[in-house]
């Protein structure tokens, strides 16, 4: 029955929205009072760990957000935006975080930045820390969660913009570009180049293992069954690069052709390269993505995958900004593809 209740409630929440959930509404299906919710998540020392547990359990169950805001507070704006990152190891990123935040500032809107490490996990945990201090919007790179955090923020009903990516089932507004596309695109250009001997490295990214599958798929079908593929820890880094060639290298038959999941994990694998004397592109080839400022300096010139990070970021900034003037919440769907370019250069 408890089961049940909680179902109900969840439900019941879901169709009012979560400015209606009270601390009354988790207690109820906590089975719990009302002041205990209240210790429980703001004073958890003083109530025992079996009851934090089934009032954690209820406010998952029923999506209420703690409104951590001092009560005078509570209905006014925090002009504040909350940016979820993968990783600032790099400067993947760095355009469309520069473009976004720039933006907002004219607009008077204070931005902060949250890492998740590439884990659905981690984005959970920091939802439920930022959540809570009502952020005016959150803006998530992919599309990829947790049903939780999915739930807690269509609940909430705070504007979300997920970035880099396209999906079938956005939480709310969606700006980005598809990565399946991207590893289908590399397929048929570097086929038509004539490679046959394909290769990949990549970080254990959602997104880069996307691209990578969607490659490899448009290879099989193009009669390329023989696909090996390295995937290391996350984040991108030089060394991951050249780790990845030396255990291609390592195997029977060497590849042609190397496409990384970055131009940072590329340029690593142009490093191993040289270190072993392979001149590319023509005993190797090498395929980056993300057109970082450095992949037409390397040497030779890194073939990539641009995407207009500058425009991701606009159009993030943008979708947020008209979305926070509606007042009478009626709006429609934001879905824009800001697509990719490849561009080739002297590895392949």
């Amino acid at each position: 029955m408890a089961k049940k209740s909680t179902k109900d409630s969840a439900s019941l929440q879901r169709s009012q929205g979560a400015p209606n959930l009270t601390l009354i509404d988790v207690a109820r299906v906590a089975g719990v009072s009302p002041i205990t919710v209240s210790r429980a998540l703001h004073r958890p020392e003083v109530v025992s760990e079996a009851t934090r547990e089934k009032v954690h359990e209820a406010v998952r169950a029923t999506g209420y957000v703690p409104n951590m805001l001092a009560g005078g507070l509570a209905s006014s704006k925090s002009r504040l935006v909350a940016i979820f990152l993968p990783t600032i190891a790099n400067s993947i990123f760095a355009d469309t975080v520069q473009a976004l935040m720039d933006r907002l500032a004219k607009a008077g809107y204070q931005t902060l930045l949250g890492l998740t490490g590439y884990s659905a996990k981690q984005e959970e945990a920091l939802l439920e820390a930022i959540l809570g201090r009502r952020p005016d919007g959150i803006v998530l790179t992919g599309t990829l969660h947790t049903e939780a955090s999915r739930a807690r923020l269509v609940q909430a009903g705070i504007p979300v913009v997920e970035a880099w990516d396209l999906s079938e089932s956005p939480i709310d507004m969606l700006v980005g570009f598809s990565h399946e596309q991207i590893g289908k695109a590399i397929a048929s250009r570097l086929y038509e180049k004539g490679y046959r001997r394909f290769s990949v490295v990549t970080i254990d990214d959602p997104r880069g293992l996307r691209r990578c599958n969607s490659l490899i798929a448009e290879l099989e079908r193009r009669g390329i069954t023989d696909v090996p593929i390295e995937v290391l820890p996350a984040p991108a880094t030089l060394e991951i690069g050249r780790e990845g060639l030396r255990r291609l290298l390592e195997r029977d038959s060497p590849p042609e052709v190397v496409v990384c999941s970055s131009d940072t994990v590329a340029q690593g694998v142009l490093a191993e390269a040289a270190s072993r004397r392979l001149e590319v592109p023509r005993d190797l080839a090498v395929m980056g993505f993300g057109d970082l400022s450095s992949a037409a300096h390397v040497y030779p010139a890194l073939s990539t995958v641009r995407v207009d990070g500058v425009r991701i970021g606009n159009e993030v900034a943008e979708a947020l900004l008209e979305r926070f003037q509606r007042r009478d919440g009626e709006h429609g769907p934001v879905r824009i593809d800001t697509g990719f370019t490849l561009v080739e250069r002297a590895s392949t």
